[in-house]
C-alpha cells in the first residue's frame, strides 16, 4: 500500500470515531435532559401533575363553600325563628296588658258609678276635676276626655266622676264613668273617658258629678 494512501485512510478513521463520539455525546445529553428536566435541588425528580387529574379534597383547608351556604341558610333561619318567637312573646305580653288595663277601667268605672248612685246634685268635688278633649287624630277619630283629678284636700281621698255626652240640643246621649282610688294630697291621676257613638252627629262631654269619698 502507498504510505501516502495509508495515511489519508487513518486520517479518515479518527475522524469517523470523533464524529460517533459526538453524536454519542449529544444524545446522551438529550437524555439527562429530558429525566432530569423536573429535578429538584437535591437532584431528585418530581412528577408533574397530570391536567386531566382531580385535585384532592382532604389538602384544603377551610370550608366548602357547599357547606358555608348551608351554615350561614341556617343561621338566617335560626334569626327568623328568634325574632318570630320575640315578636309573638311580645305580643302575647301586649294583649295581657291591654287586656289588665280594660279590667281594672271597667273595675274603676263600676266602683265610680256604685258610688255616684246615691249622690245627690253635682257632688262635692267638681272643682278637683277638670276635662280636656283629646284631638280625634290621637284616638282613632274617637271621640275621648282626659278627666283631671286632683286631690286639694290634706289626706287621702277617692274620687267618682260621671261624663255625660250631650247632642246639639243638650239630650245625654250617653254616660261614663271614671275614677280615682287612694289619691294622695297634691296628687292626681287623669283617666280617659271614650264615647262609644258614632262620630256623627256630634256630641259634647259635660262633667256632671264629682264625688270624693
Amino acid at each position: 500500500m502507498n504510505p501516502s494512501t495509508a495515511h489519508r485512510d487513518g486520517l479518515r478513521g479518527r475522524r469517523r470515531i470523533l464524529l460517533a463520539s459526538s453524536l454519542g455525546g449529544v444524545l446522551l445529553a438529550g437524555v439527562v435532559a429530558g429525566c432530569g428536566g423536573g429535578a429538584g435541588q437535591n437532584g431528585g425528580t418530581t412528577a408533574q401533575p397530570s391536567a386531566s387529574s382531580s385535585p384532592n379534597a382532604s389538602s384544603f383547608s377551610g370550608t366548602p363553600p357547599s357547606a358555608m351556604a348551608s351554615s350561614a341558610s341556617e343561621a338566617v333561619s335560626s334569626a327568623r325563628a328568634s325574632a318570630s318567637a320575640a315578636a309573638s312573646s311580645a305580643s302575647a305580653r301586649a294583649s295581657e296588658f291591654k287586656a289588665s288595663v280594660d279590667a281594672e277601667t271597667q273595675r274603676r268605672s263600676a266602683t265610680a258609678e256604685e258610688e255616684l248612685k246615691g249622690v245627690t246634685g253635682r257632688g262635692n268635688a267638681v272643682s278637683e276635676v277638670a276635662m280636656t278633649g283629646l284631638p280625634r287624630a290621637e284616638t282613632g277619630g274617637v271621640l275621648a276626655v282626659l278627666v283631671t283629678i286632683t286631690n286639694k284636700t290634706g289626706s287621702e281621698a277617692s274620687y267618682a266622676v260621671q261624663v255625660d255626652f250631650k247632642d246639639a240640643s243638650g239630650k245625654v246621649v250617653e254616660t261614663r264613668y271614671v275614677g280615682a282610688e287612694h289619691l294622695q294630697p297634691g296628687k292626681k291621676e287623669q283617666p280617659i273617658a271614650f264615647s262609644h257613638q258614632p262620630p256623627e252627629p256630634k256630641l259634647t262631654p259635660v262633667l256632671a258629678k264629682a264625688q270624693r269619698y
